[in-house]
């Protein structure tokens, strides 16, 4: 007998089916009928949380000295092609259920190494942005099409945070993400929360990006009796910026006045051009949005002691942020966080230790943190950077080079395994 379906459960169940298919963009080209999909599969919303953070490495992270050879022909190769850069001890073992075992990480990295041992955290070897399969012979050839301005830091942190290379003003995959779950996803602000800044990665067609600043965070963060509660603050008065050096603030009739001329720049109803709405529209939205926030994050306070860097103090916002994910209704949500000084051309041994140092080091207090909060297998974190360094050295550095190693950590991570083949080794 024939089976019959109505239209809106046919379409229900065949674009649920294809979600995350890159041709379902291209066919649809209207992310807005994914997330009504996704929201119609789930008439009442997620009954679970979900987070994913984005720890971006700007610059280019050095990959052949965070993931290391310890044996073998590898190391024989490895310690050919290095030289004086070279990493000959203090390396943390890896001891993988899949993928090489005569690897280690940097010697700064004993945190995220014990997590990657315990299951809780996995190597994804030698990943990066390319259209095809491209041999050497094939790039030197330029047989095979490659992305636009392959070694450009700027460039290559685009495709990176879009995933489509093939296409320089594509949204980023975690803003489509946000833009495909957001009907289903009934909070009270964005679920797109950056702790870094505008970025491409969280850029989508739906949800906007907010962003948040971190330095709240710290002194709480450290566990500091005497800190405040945690503050989303806006910077939307009159006077900041390039010109807020005209402003007195030390004068409060100057502050009430500047103050006051914006909030009447704000105002409904007021602004006669479309921009000036626009403008008008984000920044209330922008204010609403810190007010709910700073109103749910009351004392808020963690458990966990985070080191008091300037990653450290982002993933301590995020886990204060995620804490009060039930008072802001929110059920899925996406961080972005970043650090810089990863471009090490030269004086590259002594930056990294500094720089991997500090990435282990604040991973391991979030991932702490979110087993405090019970919610270890609910949150997943991943590095993410513009692109590797080239193997041969250049004097006390690297240049820029293809794919690197990263990291994903979290409870529901299938861990202590190496994804991925890693590179030859061979100068």
């Amino acid at each position: 007998a024939a089976m019959r379906v109505n239209r809106r459960e046919f379409l229900r169940k065949s674009i649920c089916a294809a979600l995350g298919g890159a041709g379902l963009y291209s066919a649809l080209g209207n992310l807005r009928l994914i997330g009504s999909a996704a929201a119609a599969q789930r008439p009442g919303g997620f009954s679970d949380y979900k987070a994913l953070v984005c720890v971006f490495m700007y610059g280019g992270n050095d990959s052949f000295n965070t993931v290391v050879p310890m044996s073998g022909q590898d190391l024989t190769d490895y310690l050919g092609a290095r030289s004086d850069l070279a990493i000959t001890s203090g390396l943390n073992a890896l001891t993988p259920t899949q993928g090489p075992g005569n690897y280690g990480l940097h010697p700064a990295m004993p945190e995220i190494a014990s997590l990657f041992n315990s299951s809780k955290a996995a190597v994804v070897a030698n990943v990066g942005s390319l259209l095809y399969p491209v041999t050497q012979q094939e790039y030197q050839d330029g047989t095979v099409p490659t992305p636009a301005q392959l070694f450009s830091h700027d460039d290559q942190t685009n495709q990176w945070q879009t995933s489509r290379p093939d296409d320089a003003n594509a949204n980023g995959w975690g803003g489509r993400i946000a833009d495909l779950l957001h009907s289903a996803n009934t909070g009270a602000v964005p679920m797109s929360i950056t702790l870094s800044g505008q970025n491409r990665f969280q850029r989508g067609g739906v949800v906007n990006q907010f962003s948040v600043d971190s330095w709240g965070a710290s002194c709480a963060a450290t566990g500091d009796p005497d800190c405040g509660p945690f503050q989303v603050t806006t910077m939307s008065y009159l006077g900041e910026g390039p010109e807020s050096w005209m402003i007195n603030w030390d004068d409060p009739n100057v502050v009430a006045n500047d103050v006051a001329a914006y909030n009447a720049l704000v105002a409904s109803g007021t602004q006669a051009h479309v921009l000036e709405r626009a403008y008008a529209d984000a920044a209330t939205h922008t204010m609403a949005n810190s007010a709910l926030i700073n109103t749910a994050l009351g004392g808020t306070t963690l458990a966990t002691t985070f080191p008091d860097t300037d990653l450290g103090n982002q993933l301590a916002a995020v886990a204060m942020l995620i804490k009060v994910r039930a008072a802001l209704g929110m059920s899925r949500q996406i961080y972005f966080v970043s650090v810089g000084n990863y471009d090490t051309h030269g004086t590259q041994l002594s930056d990294q230790q500094a720089n991997l140092g500090e990435l282990s080091q604040a991973i391991n207090a979030f991932y702490n943190e979110t087993v405090q909060q019970g919610i270890a297998n609910s949150v997943t974190t991943f590095t993410a950077s513009d692109f590797g360094r080239s193997l041969a050295v250049n004097g006390d550095g690297t240049d820029h080079g293809w794919g690197g190693h990263h990291f994903v950590v979290g409870g529901a991570v299938n861990g202590k395994r190496i994804y991925g083949t890693m590179p030859s080794l061979r100068a």
